[in-house]
C-alpha cells in the first residue's frame, strides 16, 4: 500500500553491508557515490535519485551521480548556483542541514519528473562544526514512504559524506604534496627551476649528448649592475628585476629548453641542439628591452660553453660558460661571448 516500506531482495544487514563497503573500499568518488544513492533508491522504492556535490568556493552544488532521470533533464537542471540565495529546495536542504520532505517534487529541478521526494544533506562534524558537503535526492512515483522508513536512508546519506570527505581529503593531501614538489624544484621568487634542478638536469643531458652524440649548449647570465638597482630601489626593485628576467626567459625559449635561476643574480640555460648561440642571443636581446627598474636598465652578460667542443662534462661545461660570462661583463656587458679568450 502507499507509503508502506518498499520490499527489496537484499536484508537490511546485507544491504547496509554493501553501504560501508561502498563508502570505505570505493577508489572513485562518483563510483561510491552511485553505489549509495542506488541502495538508498532501493531501500525506499525511489524511482529517481541524485546526488550533488557542494564547490563551496563557486557557491554551486554540481551534480554528481544520478539513477533514473534522462540525460537531458540531468543536463538542464543538473547544478544548482548561488547556494546561499538559491530558492531550490536543494539549496534549502543545504542552509538548514535538515532533510526535506517534498510532496511536489516539481520544485526539484532534478527530480521533475517525480511525484514526491525526500532531501537529505550530506553532513560530515569538523571541530565540533557541521559542514554541508552536499545533498542527496530521491524522487517517488507516488506518495512519500512513512517517516520511519525515510529515517533509514540517513545512515546511507552519513556514508556518502564520509566519501565526499575522504575524497576531499585525499586531493588536499595530493595538491599539497604536488606543492612541496613544486618546492622543491622551483625557485619560490621567479618561477623558474631552481639550482638543484637545474643541476641534475645537465647531468642527465651531458649524458645524453654523450650517449647520441649530439650538440648541448650550457649558458649563464648574470644581470650587469644588480648591486646597483638594489641600491637605487632596495630588495624591491632587485627581486622585480630577476622576476622581469624570468619572465623573458621563460617566454622566449624553446619547448626543448631548461632556463633555471642558477645563483643570486645567475640564470642558467640548457638547450639541447646547435642552436643554443642563437637562443642565447636572442634572450640577451630581449632582456635588454626591457623597461628600467627604478630608472637603472637591465641587461646581461651571458657565457655560453658547447658539448663536446668545449667540454664534455658537467664541470667542464660550466667552467667554460662560467669564464665566457666573466668575459662577456668585463666587456661592458649587455652581450654573449661564446667563449672565454682563455678557452680559445
Amino acid at each position: 500500500m502507499p507509503g508502506e516500506r518498499p520490499l527489496h531482495e537484499r536484508s537490511d544487514g546485507a544491504l547496509f553491508a554493501a553501504a560501508a563497503a561502498a563508502a570505505a573500499r570505493s577508489d572513485d568518488l562518483d563510483d561510491a557515490l552511485a553505489e549509495l544513492l542506488g541502495l538508498a533508491g532501493e531501500h525506499l522504492g525511489a524511482s529517481a535519485g541524485a546526488v550533488h556535490i557542494l564547490d563551496a568556493d563557486q557557491d554551486e552544488l554540481a551534480l554528481a551521480v544520478t539513477f533514473g532521470i534522462a540525460e537531458e533533464v540531468a543536463a538542464e537542471a543538473g547544478s544548482v548556483a548561488s547556494v546561499a540565495e538559491s530558492h531550490d529546495p536543494l539549496a534549502d536542504v543545504i542552509r538548514s542541514r535538515h532533510p526535506l520532505e517534498i510532496d511536489d517534487a516539481g520544485h526539484v529541478s532534478v527530480l521533475r519528473g517525480a511525484a514526491t521526494a525526500y532531501l537529505l544533506p550530506l553532513i560530515v562534524r569538523r571541530e565540533g562544526i557541521e559542514v554541508a558537503l552536499g545533498t542527496m535526492a530521491l524522487g517517488f512515483a507516488g506518495p512519500l514512504p512513512r517517516r520511519q522508513t525515510l529515517l533509514g536512508a540517513e545512515p546511507l546519506a552519513d556514508l556518502a559524506a564520509v566519501a565526499v570527505e575522504r575524497s576531499l581529503a585525499v586531493s588536499m593531501g595530493s595538491e599539497r604534496a604536488e606543492w612541496f614538489d613544486r618546492l622543491a624544484h622551483t625557485d619560490p621568487l621567479t618561477g623558474l627551476a631552481n639550482r638543484r634542478t637545474a643541476d641534475r638536469l645537465l647531468e642527465l643531458e651531458v649524458a645524453r649528448a654523450g650517449r647520441q652524440g649530439v650538440a648541448l649548449s650550457v649558458a649563464l647570465f648574470e644581470i650587469d649592475h644588480f648591486d646597483e638597482i638594489q641600491r637605487a630601489g632596495g630588495n624591491a626593485a632587485g627581486d622585480e628585476a630577476l622576476r622581469r628576467v624570468a619572465q623573458i626567459l621563460a617566454e622566449s625559449v624553446r619547448l626543448v629548453d631548461t632556463v633555471a635561476r642558477y645563483a643570486g643574480d645567475q640564470f642558467m640555460l640548457l638547450a639541447p641542439g646547435p642552436d643554443g648561440l642563437i637562443v642565447t642571443e636572442r634572450l640577451v636581446r630581449g632582456i635588454a628591452g626591457l623597461a628600467p627598474v627604478d630608472g637603472k636598465s637591465v641587461t646581461v652578460s651571458a657565457g655560453i660553453a658547447g658539448f663536446p667542443l668545449d667540454g664534455r662534462t658537467t664541470e667542464e661545461l660550466m667552467e667554460v660558460a662560467e669564464q665566457a660570462m666573466q668575459s662577456a661583463r668585463a666587456a661592458g656587458g649587455g652581450r654573449v661571448v661564446a667563449r672565454a679568450p682563455s678557452a680559445e
